[in-house]
């Protein structure tokens, strides 16, 4: 079997468009609150009217591409934000003629923050002080609060994805919506990152709401797999169209250097 037949031709990652927990976040921190006052499961909650614009946006500049040259296969998380922004881009006339339904992935979803979810900085540093000194001294990689997951169990779930992808859509331009630490966790399999690798791209600044990282399967660098990085946060399709560009702290609750951060 050859590369190409292991591989997909292009590989689109986005990140979902801006969702209506970020304004809840936003509100929660300018009242110095302890929670985000979201009623929704996270897995519920809907984008906003900025991420309904930022996805059509992106959709638009898939459709301005030539159709061969265009996603002919999307995956997306179960959560509503992720489904409603891959909704828009197909709307927007973004896919290839034919290309099926979305195939929703539940390996795609957001990292789990168990008992640190929808808690502010106030929050964490007032109810939870302990996870704070722990992941200071293990790091965001390797920390999993209680009831949640660390960026390792993301990792695993990935490589059954990669996997999928591999056996089931090879040679195919698969658009795959989902997650911010989705993102930075497949690059760190697509590129064989490590830890101090991955955990130095996320420090450089948060990944983008709509923000596109693509990659270009070449099969004259076998060592990457074939799979060659041509974009990364790449938010050109809104910036194009004078759409705001959003994003948000990484949801750990807590940053590379153990300081308590924003919850996404």
């Amino acid at each position: 079997m050859s590369g190409l037949a292991r591989r997909p031709s292009r590989l689109w990652i986005v990140r979902h468009g801006e969702s209506a927990g970020n304004v809840a976040r936003d509100a929660a921190h300018a009242a110095k609150a302890h929670r985000i006052d979201i009623a929704e499961r996270d897995m519920d909650v809907s984008l906003s009217g900025l991420g309904r614009e930022q996805s059509e946006a992106l959709g638009r500049w898939f459709a301005a591409r030539p159709e061969s040259e265009r996603p002919n296969l999307v995956l997306a998380s179960s959560y509503r934000r992720a489904l409603q922004t891959a909704e828009a881009i197909r709307a927007s006339g973004g896919l290839a003629a034919g290309t099926p339904a979305t195939l929703v992935d539940e390996r795609l979803r957001e990292k789990e923050f168990g008992i640190l979810d929808r808690l502010t900085r106030a929050g964490i540093e007032a109810l939870h002080p302990e996870q704070a000194a722990l992941r200071a001294d293990l790091g965001k990689f390797y920390h999993r609060p209680p009831g949640g997951e660390s960026w390792c169990d993301v990792i695993l779930r990935l490589r059954g994805v990669l996997d999928t992808v591999a056996l089931h859509h090879a040679g195919q331009r698969v658009l795959v919506v989902a997650h911010q630490v989705v993102v930075l966790c497949m690059r760190y399999l697509l590129e064989n990152l490590d830890e101090a690798s991955i955990l130095a791209i996320d420090a450089e600044g948060d990944v983008t709401n709509c923000g596109v990282t693509e990659y270009a399967y070449d099969p004259h660098h076998p060592s990457s797999g074939g799979m060659m990085l041509v974009h990364y946060n790449f938010v050109a399709p809104l910036t194009a169209e004078g759409t705001p560009v959003t994003s948000e702290p990484a949801p750990e609750g807590l940053d590379e250097s153990g300081r308590v951060a924003n919850h996404a």
